[in-house]
Formats: C-alpha cells, sequence, structure tokens
C-alpha cells in the first residue's frame, strides 16, 4: 500500500523511515510538460517553510526573463515514493503550486488555473468536481518510429497481447503511487493500451493523469520499448483518445442524480452536459491541443467529432453511460474528444467552467442523438442543428482565441501565452512540405 501523508511532518517522517534520500519537485508548463528538480532530505524543512526558488524565464509559457523568479511550495499530500527508482537511498516526489516572490499564486501555473475553476464550483455549492479519464496510449519497438509489438485488438488476451507484462507492471507502480486502478486492457489498435484509474477529485486527478503517463512510460522504457500518448501516431487506425467522465457532488450527494428522470439526469447535470456542447469548439485547442490532435478527430476511428449527446451512441461528442442505470453514485457524463496529450490541469478546468456556465445560464440540453451521426448526410445534420467540431488545430485556436469562457478560465496572462504557442505551431506545420505531398505531386505537377 501507498503512503498517504497529509503534512509535511508525515513527509519526513516517511523519508527517514524509508530512507528515501532525494525528493523531486514536480509540476507543469502551460503545455503539460512535466517539469521537475530534485533536492536532498535535508532541505525539505525549509522547503516546506519557504518553497524552493527556481528560473521560471526557461520554462514554456512561464514569464520572460525580467521576470524569471519562481518559487516551487511542495504539496505534503501529494507526495509518493518512486517504485522505479531504487529502494537503497530511494526517490520520492511532490507535486509544487508555483508562486511568485510575493507569495501569491502565479497566474501562469495550471494548477492554479484549476483551483480557480474549483473555487468557482464551490461558490455554485458543488464541493466536489470527480474526474475519471480514460488514456490511451501506443507502446512502439523504440522512439525512432512506429513498428508495433502486437496485432491484438480490443480486450485480446492472446500472445498478441505483448504487452501485458509491462502493463501489469504499470499497474502494480501506480497503486504504489497511491492510484487506484480498476481495469487494465488491449485496445483496438495494434499495439494499443489502456490504464483506467478510478475517478477522484480533479485536482487529485490531474496530478495522478501526470504521474500515470511518465509510469506508462518508465516502464515502457525498462523493456526497451516506447510509449506514447501521440493522439494519432498510425495511418487507417484508431488514434488514442482520453475519454473523460464527470460528476458534480454537493453535500455528499451526486447533483447530476434524479431518480425521477427517464435518464436520471437532474436539471443541473442536464444543464452542465448543454454548457459542455455549447462551449465545446471554443475549447478545444485545450483538450485537442497539437496539430497532431485533429488528424484522431476524424469519423470514421470512434472519435466523436459531432456536438450531440446520446445515452448509448458512441458517435456523439457526449455520452451517458448506463452501466448502472438509477445508481445515484454511477450518473455521470462522459465526454469523448479530449486526447491523452493535453495538459490536465486546463482541460479539467475549461470542461468545468464551460459545464458551470451552463448551470448559471440555465442552458436548455437538446434531445439526444441516438441514429449514428457518421452515417447522416451533412444536410441532414445541418438540418438537425449539429456542429461538429473544428478540423485543424489552425482553426481551433482562432475559436479560443474569440473564446470569453477560456479567457476567464486561464486568465489573461495564461490565455494570450497559449494562444501565441499554439499560433506559431500552427504556422511552423502550415509551411511544411509533407512526404504525402511529395508522393501525389512531384510525378504529375
Amino acid at each position: 500500500m501507498a503512503d498517504t501523508p497529509k503534512t509535511a511532518a508525515d513527509v519526513q517522517a516517511i523519508c527517514e523511515e524509508r530512507n528515501i534520500r532525494f525528493i523531486r519537485f514536480w509540476f507543469t508548463d502551460i503545455l503539460g510538460r512535466l517539469k521537475s528538480f530534485s533536492i536532498g532530505r535535508d532541505e525539505l524543512e525549509d522547503a516546506f517553510e519557504s518553497g524552493m526558488g527556481f528560473d521560471g524565464s526557461s520554462i514554456t509559457g512561464f514569464n520572460a526573463i525580467e521576470e524569471s523568479d519562481m518559487i516551487a511550495m511542495p504539496d505534503p499530500e501529494t507526495f509518493a515514493v518512486l517504485p522505479w527508482r531504487p529502494e537503497e537511498q530511494g526517490v520520492g516526489r511532490m507535486f509544487c503550486d508555483v508562486l511568485t516572490p510575493e507569495r501569491t499564486p502565479y497566474e501562469g501555473d495550471p494548477r492554479h488555473v484549476l483551483r480557480r475553476a474549483l473555487e468557482r464550483a464551490a461558490q455554485m455549492g458543488f464541493d466536489t468536481f470527480n474526474v475519471g479519464p480514460e488514456l490511451e496510449y501506443f507502446l512502439f519497438k523504440d522512439q525512432h518510429g512506429t513498428e508495433v509489438l502486437d496485432e491484438g485488438g480490443y480486450f485480446d488476451l492472446t500472445t498478441l497481447d505483448a504487452g501485458s507484462d509491462v502493463r501489469r507492471e504499470t499497474v502494480l507502480a501506480l497503486e504504489q503511487l497511491g492510484i487506484h486502478v480498476e481495469y487494465s486492457h488491449h485496445e483496438v489498435g495494434p499495439s494499443q493500451h489502456e490504464v483506467d484509474m478510478r475517478y477522484s477529485s480533479a485536482l487529485k486527478m490531474a496530478d495522478d493523469c501526470m504521474t500515470y503517463r511518465i509510469t506508462v512510460k518508465e516502464y515502457a522504457m525498462k523493456y526497451g520499448w516506447h510509449a506514447t500518448f501521440m493522439p494519432k501516431p498510425l495511418f487507417g487506425e484508431n488514434g488514442s483518445g482520453m475519454h473523460t467522465h464527470m460528476s458534480l457532488f454537493s453535500g455528499g450527494r451526486n447533483a447530476f442524480f434524479d431518480e425521477n428522470d427517464p435518464y436520471f439526469l437532474s436539471d443541473v447535470g442536464k444543464a452542465f452536459i448543454a454548457g459542455q456542447l455549447r462551449h465545446a469548439r471554443e475549447v478545444s485547442s485545450i483538450f485537442a491541443q497539437w496539430v497532431n490532435s485533429y488528424k484522431r478527430l476524424v469519423p470514421g476511428y470512434e472519435a466523436p467529432v459531432y456536438v450531440a449527446w446520446s445515452r448509448r451512441n458512441r458517435s456523439a461528442l457526449v455520452r451517458v453511460p448506463l452501466y448502472h442505470p438509477g445508481k445515484e453514485q454511477a450518473t455521470r457524463m462522459e465526454l469523448r474528444c479530449p486526447d491523452p496529450a493535453c495538459n490536465p490541469y486546463l482541460t479539467f478546468a475549461v470542461l468545468l467552467h464551460a459545464g458551470l456556465e451552463g448551470i448559471e445560464k440555465g442552458y436548455e440540453l437538446p434531445e439526444p442523438m441516438d441514429k449514428n451521426l457518421y452515417h447522416l448526410a451533412a444536410d441532414d445534420r445541418r438540418r438537425l442543428g449539429i456542429e461538429q467540431l473544428p478540423e485543424t488545430l489552425g482553426e481551433a485556436v482562432e475559436l479560443t482565441s474569440e473564446s470569453e469562457l477560456v479567457l476567464r478560465a486561464l486568465g489573461e496572462h495564461m490565455f494570450n501565452r497559449y494562444i501565441e504557442i499554439k499560433r506559431q505551431e500552427w504556422e511552423d506545420y502550415r509551411v511544411q512540405v509533407t512526404q504525402w505531398e511529395l508522393d501525389r505531386y512531384l510525378p504529375v505537377l
């Protein structure tokens, strides 16, 4: 079982007892890349009291060089011992909140953005925002190409699934890190896998997503393989998604549940889903933030692109799962368009804001779409008022740049930096000449 410290004293006691020599301080940049530096055990007391200073000017999305002093303030409740490091003179880690030298939360810290979203929910009477993401990934022979390890398919349990041993070790490591795992299995694509964490409160789950991604990569590397959360690494195969289950609780009760509703959805639940649907296009560049994300979001590969909801229909953007109909704790919505390469702090924050907007403004939930939306003609979709997600990162970023909701969610500093970085990524991609173009055009034009 993982140690579950609550205070600085708990962390120091565990470090003494288990001979933890180094402690890594973890935080993310604006794009969700994990950043880290280590301190020795003897520095812990000072770190808990005053935080540890670092230069933020080299961190993507942080301040410029003239305002670069930052402080990493460790969160003792996130302490865990890293199972892939040696037991002797071991290594622990803690997530940090990033502060300014004045000891105020830094507006460019993704963790702070999520905390602010949770504060808005609390002001509206919701004490818990539960999130259950399902992160898929591929295992390849190495990082230099996309040579798969097997030709297995969904739920395969055969010698085709070459990743079953590494998946088992990954699950055991996650449990040592205090992460409750519900499922693990082979996914639809060759060499594609999924390990599902049990739902948790949003801030813990965002931390757990970061831990999950590096744990998957560490154990793949142990076997000499490469794990990638790239949304669409293989042409002609399903991409990797991060279906995200969400629910709001108030006073221990599920605010989405109404036993007298045919869908078991309360007015709060319906308005939250309506908020997700109405704002999906403008927040797309947050939950699908890379050029490659939009190679996954195309019809025909299980990734939903049409802005609608359903109970069973997996071609809709939002599904209300019916595994346990009428059970209060299990009532939730599932958003199927995010991918696992997003920044989970920003993604959970903007999704929460979109849902709260629906509740606050009383958005009406349209009728569910139980038809396969991929089989509807474009005219039929237009007649039904069904919009589509952006088709490129360029389109998505411009929609985000006009979004008041995302501006409020991220704050002005991070919003402007994010738009700037993503516009530059799209420009860099747009001017590339690809092998596909050379193969198609060079011989004939």
